[in-house]
């Protein structure tokens, strides 16, 4: 029998990546504070993406989650906002033209402030000082002042996150994303690039489709399918006391959501069943995913699938693969056969970033052609599998960095000083992240082809 679940139960678990704030007092009245301020997303709208999930999860849409890294506070800009938000519409339009599915938009923004780190010191020139854990944690200077950990961040965090969101909703909603729009949408330095003239062939048809549509009556101003679009935020769940003072009772369910995000994940290093994430996730109601790296086990993966979906619920849970791309066959197809063979309904999701992180030139960086890799091994093993490759989450950004290197308009490791710009981990640019959508669009038509050819005998 399960213990009763409260948001303060995870209080009690053993804990990982989690600072140590010098004031506890103060950590308190924030934590307090939060409490009593507005949801930053609503019940609802959690339902409506975990019903888009379940989708996913039956083989009948496709998950395009992706975005920074770390969100900071000193980039709080609309324009980067805005390009990102464009790019990821480029990205589900290649996606959904290519898989005449559905694509769930779901962003890495609006709550991407905590990240776990491998060691929780770093040292520099023989000067030792605690690691940078996100801008809701603690300061990128390296200075002793910066790296305290100060719970007021938090509060920074929440306004911000706020923000991007009245940003983004409007963006999705107030025309935007309109299709009338789709030539709009390129961004001026992927113009020119191979993934510009690519992405102008889709959008000429989409226009000719629409040009049809508008012929026979339907147009944007009578279909808000065509002027708006669904987009979700999500982050990596750390900082659990930021999330229990924002976890609120629904009032149409008397269930526990969790509203600093619609969806929110477990790391690769926080997924201890018996630990206080895990303890945390079991209790809120929102869609939720799990990172599975290269230590998970087919057993370890069902106590935890039993412990965060027991009633296997379609679009509860997303496991989101992340080996490295020469890794992928020696853990993947197991996983998968397993919760196949269990009748688990989950959305497999893949991470081509975080298992191909390397060090070049000083920076710390991932070969586009790892990620390409990674990614068409993860569509190989579920062909292989009879299963659906539901969904892709990437780390990327709509400026025009020289962070991973390669892409059809290469960036080398001596370009990578040119415009990096992350605060942690390197994230495609605009270029790089439209030739995965289309790489991903090609898997998903082999995908297609072979069920077809299977279907025909």
């Amino acid at each position: 029998m399960a213990e009763k679940w409260t948001p303060d139960s995870w209080r009690s678990k053993p804990i990982l990546q989690v600072p140590d704030y010098p004031d506890k007092g103060a950590l308190v009245d924030v934590e307090r504070r939060l409490a009593s301020y507005p949801p930053l997303v609503f019940a609802g709208e959690a339902r409506s993406l975990k019903a888009q999930l379940a989708d996913v999860a039956e083989g009948r849409g496709f998950l395009l989650q992706g975005g920074d890294c770390a969100e900071s506070f000193a980039e709080h800009h609309a324009d980067h906002i805005r390009d990102f938000f464009r790019v990821f519409l480029q990205m589900s339009v290649v996606l959904t033209y290519a898989s005449k599915l559905p694509v769930v938009k779901v962003g890495r923004i609006a709550g991407q402030f905590a990240k776990p780190r491998s060691s929780d010191f770093e040292t520099i020139n023989d000067v030792k000082l605690p690691s940078y854990r996100g801008d809701i944690i603690n300061g990128i200077d390296f200075n002793e002042k910066s790296r305290i950990p100060d719970p007021h961040r938090q509060v920074m965090a929440y306004r911000q996150s706020a923000a991007t969101l009245n940003l983004l909703r409007a963006f999705a909603q107030g025309g935007f994303a309109n299709l009338e729009h789709v030539h709009e949408w390129m961004l001026g330095f992927v113009k020119d690039s191979p993934q510009g003239h690519r992405y102008q062939e889709i959008a000429n048809r989409i226009s000719e489709a629409l040009a049809f549509m508008r012929a026979c009556g339907v147009d944007a101003s009578s279909s808000q399918s065509l002027r708006s679009t669904d987009f979700f935020t999500s982050h990596e769940a750390l900082l659990l006391g930021y999330e229990e003072a924002l976890t609120r009772i629904d009032s149409t369910s008397g269930e526990h959501y969790a509203t600093s995000g619609h969806m929110i994940w477990i790391g690769d290093r926080t997924r201890q069943p018996d630990h206080a994430h895990v303890e945390f996730f079991r209790g809120v109601k929102n869609p939720i995913g799990l990172k599975c790296g290269p230590s998970m086990t087919p057993d370890g993966l069902m106590e935890l699938i039993d412990i965060l979906n027991p009633d296997n619920e379609a679009g509860r849970l997303t496991l989101i693969a992340r080996f490295g791309s020469e890794k992928v066959f020696d853990h993947l197809p197991e996983l998968v056969r397993r919760v196949k063979q269990e009748g688990r309904k989950v959305v497999w999701s893949c991470d081509p970033m975080h298992g191909n992180t390397i060090t070049a030139n000083g920076y710390k960086t991932r070969p586009f052609e790892r990620v390409l890799k990674e990614v068409e091994s993860f569509f190989a093993v579920h062909r292989a599998e009879g299963t659906h490759a539901g969904g892709v989450h990437v780390e990327m950004t709509g400026r025009n960095v020289t962070e991973c290197t390669g892409g059809a308009r290469e960036v080398s490791p001596e370009n990578l000083g040119d415009r990096y710009h992350t605060h942690c981990d390197p994230r495609l640019n605009a270029d790089q992240a439209i030739e995965l959508a289309f790489m991903i669009a090609e898997n998903i038509r082999n995908n297609e082809a072979e069920e077809r050819a299977v279907v025909n005998g």
